[in-house]
C-alpha cells in the first residue's frame, strides 16, 4: 500500500506538450490509493481533453471560475479547492505558470488555487532547453522553492523542439515516486525496522487438535498497519488468523507454534529498532504430541503440558538498542501483575488490557488500554477501535524515541 493510499490530490495541470502524460499520471495516484480532482488552464485543454481526464479521475475538471454558457452555473471555489487537497500537484509547470507562482499573479483559477492552497505543492517543470536556462526561470525556481513549495527535477532528453536537454518533464511513474519519497522521508518513523507479533499460537495435541486461545490478531495487525502508515518497515509475525495485510512495507510471517514464533523473532531481533508483542503465546504446550487421532475411550484424558519458552522475555535479556514493548491482559490484580511483568521482562513500556473492561480483550474491535512506562508514569486511554489503539500506542513508542535521542 502507497504512502498516498487516502490522499487527496490536486493536479494542476498548464499548457505544455507534457500535458498529454497527465492521463497516465491520473492514473498512477489513483492505482496509488489517493483521490484525484483536476485543475487545468484554459490553455491547457489545446493539449489534452477535459473529457479524458474527468473519466479517469471520476470528478469533474475544473478550468474556469464559472461556466460562461450557464447563466445558472455555481462559482468554482478556489478557496474549497485548495483546503480539500492533501498535495497540489502541479505538471506539467511551463514557464509561464512558474513566473506568475513566483510573483503572485492571479489570472486563472489554477494560480487562484494555488495561492489558496495550504497542502504541501510539488511542481513538475516543462519547457524547452532555452527556456529551462534562462536566468528568469532560475529565478522562479528559487523563489518557489524558498517558498516551501518542492520541484520534482526535469528529465533529460528529445524536446518538442528537436533540441536535447533538460526540460523534460519527469515521467509520471517518477513524479509519483518522488512524491511517494519525499513523504516518507517525513514520517516519524522512516528508517525504522518495527517487529509486531500478533495472533494466537496453537500447540499441537495430535494430527487434528490443538492447544489455542481465543486471539483474532486484530489488535496486532492494526499495530502493524499503524507502524506502516507512519513510515517504519514492519515484520509482522503472525498466528493463525484470517487476517491479511497487503502492504510493501509489511512483511508477513506466518507461524502456528510458540517455538515456531521464538524462532522467526530470534532469526529478526537483532536488525530491528521496536519490537512489539501483542500476540496471545500459549504458555504450555503438551509434553508429547500423539503421532495419530487420540481416539475416545475414557470419561477423562490427561494430557501432560511443559512450558512453552518466554518469547518477550529471552528478548529482554539479549536487547540492546531496541525498545521493547509487551502486553499484558489480566483478569485481577492488573496493574500491579503488569508492573511486575514490565521490570521482570525488562520492558520499556506494557500495554495494559483488563478482561474486567467491557469492550477489552480478545475477538472484538474495541480495546481499552493503559500503558505502563518504564521510566515515567503510566497513561490510561479509553475505549476506542482497535485502528485509533494501534495509533496512541505508536503515537507514545514515537514519543519515546524522541525523549531517547
Amino acid at each position: 500500500m502507497s504512502v498516498l493510499n487516502g490522499k487527496k490530490v490536486l493536479l494542476g495541470i498548464t499548457a505544455g506538450i507534457a500535458a498529454y502524460k497527465t492521463a497516465h499520471l491520473v492514473r498512477y495516484f489513483i492505482k496509488s490509493g489517493a483521490e484525484v480532482k483536476v485543475v487545468m488552464t484554459e490553455a491547457a485543454k489545446d493539449f489534452i481533453t477535459p473529457l479524458t481526464l474527468s473519466t479517469l479521475s471520476k470528478n469533474e475538471v475544473i478550468s474556469s471560475f464559472f461556466d460562461d454558457e450557464d447563466q445558472n452555473a455555481v462559482w468554482n471555489n478556489h478557496v474549497d479547492l485548495g483546503l480539500w487537497a492533501d498535495l497540489f500537484v502541479i505538471a506539467p509547470a511551463t514557464a509561464n505558470t512558474l513566473s506568475k507562482m513566483a510573483n503572485g499573479t492571479s489570472d486563472n483559477i489554477l494560480l487562484a488555487t494555488y495561492l489558496s492552497a495550504k497542502c504541501p505543492v510539488y511542481f513538475a517543470p516543462a519547457m524547452d532547453l532555452d527556456m529551462y536556462k534562462h536566468p528568469s526561470t532560475k529565478n522562479s525556481f528559487d523563489t518557489l522553492i524558498s517558498y516551501g513549495n518542492k520541484m520534482i527535477p526535469s528529465g533529460t532528453g528529445e524536446l518538442a523542439s528537436g533540441l536535447h536537454g533538460e526540460g523534460r518533464m519527469a515521467e509520471p511513474q517518477v513524479i509519483v515516486q518522488f512524491i511517494e519519497n519525499d513523504i516518507l522521508s517525513q514520517l516519524p518513523l522512516n528508517g525504522k525496522t518495527v517487529l509486531i507479533t500478533a495472533g494466537p499460537t496453537y500447540e499441537a495435541i495430535d494430527p487434528v487438535r490443538f492447544i489455542g486461545n481465543h486471539s483474532s490478531g486484530k489488535m496486532g495487525y492494526e499495530l502493524a498497519k499503524a507502524a506502516a502508515t507512519l513510515g517504519a518497515q514492519v515484520h509482522l509475525i503472525s498466528g493463525p488468523t484470517y487476517l491479511n495485510l497487503e502492504n510493501s512495507n509489511i512483511t508477513i510471517h506466518r507461524i502456528i507454534s510458540a517455538q515456531s514464533m521464538y524462532d522467526v523473532v530470534h532469526s529478526l531481533f537483532n536488525e530491528v529498532h521496536i519490537a512489539i508483542f501483542a500476540a496471545a503465546v500459549a504458555d504450555y504446550r503438551p509434553s508429547h504430541v500423539s503421532d495419530s487421532k487420540i481416539k475416545k475411550k475414557d470419561a477423562t484424558l490427561q494430557i501432560e503440558l511443559e512450558k512453552t519458552k518466554d518469547i518477550l522475555a529471552s528478548c529482554g535479556e539479549i536487547k540492546e538498542h531496541q525498545l521493547l514493548i509487551g502486553f499484558a491482559l489480566e483478569t485481577n490484580n492488573e496493574l500491579e501483575n503488569a508492573a511486575i511483568k514490565l521490570k521482570k521482562k525488562n520492558l520499556d513500556a506494557i500495554i495494559l488490557n483488563s478482561l474486567n473492561d467491557k469492550g477489552a480483550g480478545f475477538g472484538g474491535n474495541t480495546n481499552k488500554i493503559s500503558i505502563l512506562f518504564k521510566d515515567k508514569e503510566r497513561k490510561e486511554f479509553p475505549l476506542k477501535n482497535k485502528s485509533e489503539v494501534a495509533r496512541d500506542i505508536l503515537s507514545e513508542i514515537v514519543n519515546l524515541i524522541h525523549e531517547e535521542a
